[in-house]
């Protein structure tokens, strides 16, 4: 009896587990045929100073920037990007459209579009209070007064039926992945140095393997150049698994940052 009742109870338990697996993998219900996802991250003080630099109204999270003891965390999230779907390029939409316009795509998915300048007009997103307090740390323009997590909704999320807890857990998963990485590791130790691409991208192989390398667009902006953002393309049917050598897919150009950028610190430069 005591055996029966112990073995119930593991039943119980593996399906309870099983079903929290399957509430947060990341699954589309609409436009499904896509082959890619970009995981686009920021480098938090490289992209401030930018907005500083070009004269642009500057975010609350920007101007409120402070150092940070463990350096990784400066590496955060703007967004986790599907390809475009197959079924959606049918109907004569190539990338560099898709791109742009997200959901808001003509003739589809044709849903109202998400404009940069009015972030925080769009729709809230359903997300539960832990996933919104984890976005607060990762994802430093979610809620305040940037509403960066309605703009990445509204653009690449809502129209493929994604569960916004699911698609914002694959964002902190996969970003935390790369902080504890021998990448993450790598800006973390040359914080406020000038790196080499070359370094980098040794630092990339060394967490995933050679096939990372090409998967990987930086931007850089200002001359000299500091970084602002770390584009990774990774293949969709691995979405949901721990970043390995084979979750990576090259994408066609490496990016604008030349063989040497500024992995920029905290605060502003003139």
């Amino acid at each position: 009896m005591k055996n029966r009742l112990i073995s119930s109870a593991f039943i119980l338990l593996s399906a309870f587990v099983n079903h929290s697996e399957a509430a947060t993998a990341l699954a589309p219900t609409r436009y499904g045929d896509f082959d890619n996802y970009v995981l686009a991250l920021s480098w938090q003080t490289g992209f401030c100073q930018s907005m500083h630099v070009r004269g642009r109204n500057v975010p609350t999270e920007c101007r409120m920037q402070q150092e940070k003891r463990d350096k990784t965390q400066f590496l955060t999230i703007h967004g986790l990007w599907p390809g475009l779907p197959k079924s959606i390029a049918a109907r004569g939409v190539d990338n560099k459209r898709w791109m742009r316009y997200g959901c808001a795509t003509r003739p589809v998915p044709d849903m109202p579009e998400a404009k940069s300048a009015r972030k925080c007009a769009l729709p809230q997103v359903a997300i539960s209070p832990d996933i919104a307090e984890k976005l607060s740390n990762a994802m430093p323009g979610a809620g305040g007064n940037s509403c960066l997590e309605r703009y990445e909704y509204a653009k690449h999320g809502v129209c493929f039926g994604f569960s916004p807890d699911a698609w914002f857990a694959t964002m902190l998963r996969l970003n935390q992945e790369v902080r504890q990485s021998a990448l993450g590791r790598f800006l973390a130790a040359h914080y406020g140095e000038t790196v080499s691409r070359s370094d980098f991208n040794r630092a990339l192989e060394n967490a995933w393997g050679k096939n990372s390398v090409k998967a990987v667009k930086l931007t850089c902006h200002g001359n000299p150049a500091w970084l602002t953002e770390i584009q990774i393309n990774l293949r969709a049917d691995s979405i949901n698994a721990p970043l390995n050598a084979h979750s990576f897919l090259a994408q066609p150009h490496p990016g604008n940052c030349a063989k040497r950028f500024l992995l920029d610190a905290a605060g502003f430069d003139k």
